[in-house]
């Protein structure tokens, strides 16, 4: 069974820079890629950031495009998102998931094993 940890997150002012990571266990196929999401009060998950374990290949939501960069560790079967110039609306809570099916998938339902969430919030 595959088990999902998300840590990192926190307080941070705007302009400043949080690392989560996103511990993998019991993994099995490293063709599904494992993505990044947010979710605001009262919203659907989003995809910030993809990640294919075997090729690294990437994909970014436009919000984070040049700011956020995720990334894989395969000796220690984890995914960091390394979040750099924060905006007050990238506070969220942040969700690590393995994708179900092959590729870079967009859409929360085409993910499964979710972590618990970490939150995130950018204020001064």
């Amino acid at each position: 069974q595959v088990q999902l940890v998300e840590s990192g997150g926190g307080l941070v002012q705007p302009g400043g820079s949080l690392r989560l990571s996103c511990a993998v266990s019991g993994r099995t196929d490293s063709n599904y890629a494992m993505g990044w999401f947010r979710q605001y009060p009262g919203k659907e998950r989003e995809l910030v950031a993809a990640i294919n374990w075997s090729v690294g290949s990437t994909r970014y939501d436009d919000s984070v495009k040049g700011r956020f960069t995720i990334s894989r560790d395969n000796d220690k079967n984890a995914v960091h998102l390394q979040m750099n110039t924060l905006k007050p609306e990238d506070t969220a809570i942040y969700y690590c998931g393995q994708a179900r099916v092959y590729g870079l998938p967009g859409g929360p339902s085409l993910y499964e094993h979710w972590g618990q969430g970490t939150q995130v919030t950018v204020s001064s």
